[in-house]
């Protein structure tokens, strides 16, 4: 073993709002902190502080944002501004914060050599940064000010990463040690990116990005074939199923059996606290209850079905899938066009 992952560096964190034990898997030398909200169950906090070094207790931040989430067509997204809240863990001198949604491929310790804010160019915009892996310097003087700033100017795409590309508004063209290479927040879906660099310089990933709706609890994982399948009749996208089963598999081996522990040792049904769904996204791999299955998807902010995204949507009509009879019909479009034009 490597002498250098002998030690830990006590004030430095890695930070999440998800599970996420690749991380632990890599050996990684820093602290892991996880951000909850009151919406955690008892059963998934016990799970949590089995994985986590510090699990942090914040109330949650919703932007309300319903103009410019709905040009995302992501309504869900104005919760990420409890991300915010990474930035009062004072107790830790520099910490790298990463989405539920990500998954690391290998010990990712140097991204401590970095500064606030550096992150990885958006690969749909890359003068701005995205905000789902990024190097930042706890502080409750930044804390204040980002609040301030959300109440003065909010966010032009209602959730966090638009709101924080305009705090750090010179990321793009002061300093470029603080540009991430893209292999350390890299889609996992080529939808999202340039496919030849993709399939040339995929192999040196060091943290995959589950963007759009493919996210890997949105599949179904057989634990006896080692694969998963999509839960809905839309196609996804072969060259990020590598990525999900290795989700699936971290997962099943580090989070599962820890859930399935702590379900067997319940008390009565009075006992049991009861676990709420809400519009979480169910999953199931074949062998979990479905009290299990309720709370794969309980993180520290309750996710949602993820609605379809605008590449997806355009790809389908493409297609000729047209949902004339739901979503599609001409009474939906219309009242989008009326609160757009509203």
């Amino acid at each position: 073993m490597n002498s250098k992952y002998l030690f830990t560096v006590t004030d430095q964190a890695f930070v999440t709002l998800g599970t996420n034990d690749s991380l632990r898997n890599h050996m990684t030398s820093r602290k892991l902190a996880i951000l909850i909200t009151s919406h955690v169950s008892s059963v998934m906090r016990t799970v949590l502080s089995a994985v986590f070094d510090e699990v942090i207790d914040v109330d949650e931040i919703d932007s309300n944002d319903l103009v410019h989430l709905a040009l995302l067509k992501r309504p869900e997204l104005g919760v990420t501004f409890t991300k915010l809240q990474c930035w009062t863990l004072t107790q830790y001198s520099k910490c790298v914060f990463m989405d539920a949604d990500t998954l690391v491929l290998c010990n990712v310790d140097e991204l401590f050599d970095r500064e606030e804010l550096s992150a990885a160019p958006d690969s749909g915009w890359p003068d701005c940064f995205n905000s789902g892996v990024f190097v930042f310097r706890p502080s409750l003087k930044t804390y204040s000010l980002l609040l301030q700033f959300a109440n003065e100017h909010g966010s032009f795409d209602g959730g966090d990463q638009g709101l924080l590309n305009s705090f750090f508004n010179n990321w793009a063209t002061t300093d470029i040690d603080k540009h991430l290479p893209f292999i350390y927040n890299l889609s996992s879906s080529a939808v999202y990116s340039y496919v030849p660099a993709f399939n040339h310089f995929g192999k040196d990933a060091k943290v995959v990005h589950f963007m759009g709706s493919a996210k890997p609890w949105n599949y179904q994982y057989n634990p006896r074939t080692t694969t998963v399948t999509e839960r809905s009749s839309t196609p996804g996208p072969q060259n990020q199923l590598s990525f999900l089963v290795l989700w699936w598999k971290i997962y099943s081996a580090s989070i599962l059996p820890l859930l399935e522990k702590l379900k067997g040792t319940e008390g009565s049904e009075s006992q049991r606290e009861k676990i709420p769904t809400g519009n979480q996204q169910k999953v199931t791999s074949g062998r979990q209850s479905p009290d299990v299955t309720n709370s794969i998807t309980e993180l520290s902010i309750q996710l949602k079905p993820e609605e379809p995204s605008a590449e997806d949507e355009r790809r389908k009509w493409e297609e000729g899938h047209i949902d004339y009879m739901g979503k599609d019909a001409f009474e939906h479009i219309k009242k989008k066009f009326d609160a757009f034009l509203q």
